[in-house]
Parts: C-alpha cells; structure tokens; sequence
C-alpha cells in the first residue's frame, strides 16, 4: 500500500466521522476492531491451539478410520451396555428387595389390620402398585447408568464421530447420518431416541427415525433377552461355553435390531416416504473434557426421571388390568385363562403361546413387567405350584428355577428363540407411543409406527417356527 492509498483512507475516515457524528463514528470503529478480531481469532492459531488440532486429528485418524472406526465404536457402545447391564444388578436388587420384599409384604399387613376388603387389596396392592414397583426397580438403574454415560461421550465430543462413521449407511438406506445418534440413544430408552429425533432437520429423515427407533433395543427389552438366553440358549452348549452363547444371542439379537432399522429406513424411503436424502455438514468439535457433574443432573433430571415417571404413569393402570383379568370370571374360567385359550392356536403359528401374547398386550405400558407377568400367567393357567396368587406378579431369584416354571408350562428351544425375536420386533411401549404422538402431532405416523413392528414380528416369528417344524 502506498502513501497516496494510506492518504485516501484517511482522508475518507475524516468525512466519515464528520458526517455521522464522533459518537456514531466511535461505536462503529469499535464494532468493526471487534469483528476484526474475531476473525483473527478464527483465522490465526496458537501454539496451544495448534497442538491440541494435532492431538485431536490424530485421534479422528484413528476412531473414524475405515479400519478401526467401526470396531471401536462397537466396542465403546458395548462396553457402555455391558457396564449399564452388569451395574445396574446390584441397584435393582435392592430396589427389588425395598419395593417387592419389604414395603409390598407391608401393605399387604397394613391392608389386613384395617379389614381392607381383599378385592380393593388386591387391586391396589397387588395390581396397581406392583406394577410400579417392578417398573422402577428394573428401570431406573438402567436408566441412572446409561443416559450418564451416553451425555459423558456427547460431551467429549465422540458420538459426531459415530454418526460419522455411520453417515454413509444411513444415507444408502435413505435416512439421515444423524439416525445414528438417536438410534443410539434409543438403546437406553426408545422414548428418549424419539425426543432426540429433533436434531435432525429434514422432516421426512426425522419421521424415518421415529418409526425406526424401536428396532433398537431399550433397556426394559434387555433383561428378557438377557434371562431367555441364559436359560434356553445357554443350556444348548456345553456348561463351559455357556455365558458365551448367551451373550452372543443377545449380541445377535441387537445387531438384527440394527438390520431391521436400516432395512425399514430403506424401504420407507423408497415407497411412503420417498424423497433425496439431505446432505449436512457435520462438524466434529473439538474433544473436551467432559462436565461430570452437569452431565450427571442433567441425564437424571431431564431424561431419566421424566421418562421414569411417564413409565410409571402407564404402568400402574396395567397393573390394575393384570390384576382384574386374573380374578374376574366369566363362568368357570378367569378372563385372563379364557383370552390365552383363544390366542393359543395363533401363539402356535408364530411359535409362541397365548400366554405371551397376552402378556405383551396387558405389558404394553412397560417392557419391564413382561416377565413377572408371563410367570404368573404360567402358574395361573397351568396349576403349577409357586408364585403368590392370581394376578399377583412375580419373578424369583434363580435363573434355573423360572426355566423350570417356564418348562412345565411347555416352553421348547423354539419358544425362547421367537420370544427372543418378538422382543425386539413388537409395538413401542406406552410412552414411546405417547412420546412419538408429541413429536409428529400426527395419529397416522403414531399408528404406523406403533403397528409396523408388530406385523413384522409375526411374519418372522412365523417363517421361523415354520422352518422350524420342517426340519
């Protein structure tokens, strides 16, 4: 710049100020050194700068490789729900020993000092609070451990690199990278997964998302799959291998979760939901450390508790209807042993029982209560000695001792795998159906979302019992 050019800008500094005023004329050079700086700041790094962009690229070589970005991610994700598994035993024992082994024998105490009439004790005690009580001795640990440890690597900033690793995929099945994110968030609560649909901007990929997310497996479903395979799966192998083989099924039952995802992403996609797949930017920030106890009372308050109430809320009506059809009779036959004699020769078709349809219908407010309730119901129908009444939920403490009920009720290999299977392919629980309605503001999409899983967990089931028979 020569000094003819340095004259001129001076000298059309001078008009400028002279014509807005010095005070208009000092604002604005200040705006305008601010916005230079910012730009500086954008544009120009430290050393510390440079040096933490180096560590932090060599990092994203490694966990977004083609190589070793899936197995990381795979093993990062399990190694989570091996710790919210395995470290939610301990809590929900001792919940399970507040809320069913001390306070429910108390009520019922209370209930008898007080003459309470037995079908209002009942009710109440056995139906209604039962029901509750299981929800929040199974669910809440789960949750309190999961949703921590999910917010702790969103925060470190790792799960953009999932939905990296997982863009192209969901792209050529037609949904958005971003399905990445909350698929994983639905593995802790598929409610949640729903909410977290919101970070995704286009309407059709967000609508795909919601009606996918079920197919991950929430944490109410991961018990069942976790005591069904124990019992029936591990029981194939020899005694050494067994752990092994259980934990492959479950293993095996997640990952075709993930297959019916972006199988119904890609064929929504490409009939009632056609369209092109929106491109994004996806920006990795910065890894960080993460804000632990910020994490930790937002992931309890705003997502564990609130979804732990809606549970609640839903399952304690189901409680009460587990109760009544136990105990209601319609001649000589309880409403609950007549509708299982109905749905027994379609439970065959699909390899199943009517005892578990029945108890998937009355379970829909929670996954949770889907085992205590099939127990009683086995007990109930088939005069077996255990459990602690009609209607009355239970579950004992012994793996081997729930196969035995599970057994002389006429459960085979076949029986445990379509559960297994139905587990995963059925209607979303009573508040993600309520959670799904909020979102869409849409009764169409809530129905076919809360149907579609369904149907296809009946053609499954039933191609795998007919195969089954065959051979």
């Amino acid at each position: 710049m020569n000094n003819n050019s340095i004259k001129s800008i001076i000298d059309l500094s001078s008009d400028l100020r002279w014509k807005i005023g010095d005070d208009f004329y000092d604002g604005l050079a200040e705006g305008i050194y601010a916005d230079a700086s910012k730009i500086a700041s954008r544009s120009v790094s430290t050393e510390n700068q440079n040096k933490r962009f180096g560590i932090d690229s060599k990092i994203d070589k490694i966990v977004t490789s083609k190589t070793w970005g899936f197995p990381i991610m795979f093993l990062i994700l399990g190694v989570i729900l091996w710790l919210t598994i395995i470290g939610a035993n301990y809590p929900s024992a001792m919940l399970s020993q507040l809320l069913l082994d001390t306070i429910h024998p108390f009520l019922k105490g209370l209930a008898t000092s007080i003459s309470m009439p037995w079908w209002l004790d009942g009710f109440l005690i056995d139906g209604v609070y039962l029901a509750a009580a299981w929800v929040i001795a199974v669910m809440l640990p789960p949750m309190a451990i999961f949703f921590p440890l999910f917010t702790l690597l969103e925060d470190f900033g790792y799960l953009p690199r999932v939905a990296f690793n997982l863009d192209y995929l969901f792209k050529k099945s037609g949904a958005h990278g971003k399905q990445a994110l909350t698929m994983s968030m639905g593995f802790g609560c598929n409610a949640a997964g729903v909410v977290a649909t919101r970070i995704i901007d286009s309407p059709r990929e967000r609508l795909i998302a919601i009606i996918t997310n079920n197919f991950s497996l929430c944490n109410g479903r991961w018990p069942t799959q976790i005591l069904i395979a124990t019992i029936f799966i591990g029981a194939v192998v020899p005694s050494s291998f067994s752990g092994l083989a259980s934990l492959s099924a479950v293993i095996g039952i997640a990952v075709l979760g993930l297959f019916f995802m972006f199988f119904t992403s890609w064929a929504l996609s490409k009939t009632v939901l056609k369209g092109e797949v929106s491109t994004f930017n996806l920006e990795l920030p910065p890894y960080r450390p993460p804000r632990f106890w910020k994490t930790i009372y937002t992931s309890l308050i705003d997502r564990t508790m609130i979804v732990l109430w809606r549970a609640i809320l839903f399952a304690a009506p189901a409680g009460a209807v587990i109760w009544l059809i136990s105990n209601i009779y319609i001649g000589n036959e309880s409403i609950a042993s007549w509708t299982i004699n109905s749905l027994d020769s379609f439970g065959f078709l699909l390899g199943l029982n009517g005892i578990i349809l029945l108890a998937y219908i009355v379970a829909i407010p929670a996954n949770e209560i889907v085992i205590p309730t099939i127990l009683m119901l086995t007990v109930l129908t088939n005069g077996i000695v255990g459990g602690q009444g009609a209607g009355v939920m239970f579950e004992l403490d012994s793996a081997n001792a729930m196969g035995d009920i599970l057994r002389a009720g006429g459960w085979t290999l076949l029986t445990a795998i379509n559960l297994m299977l139905f587990s995963l392919l059925h209607n979303p629980c009573s508040t993600t159906i309520y959670t799904i309605y909020k979102e869409t503001k849409s009764v169409k999409w809530t129905t076919v979302a809360s149907i579609l899983p369904v149907i296809m967990g009946f053609v499954i089931t039933f191609l795998v019992a007919q195969v089954w028979r065959l051979f």
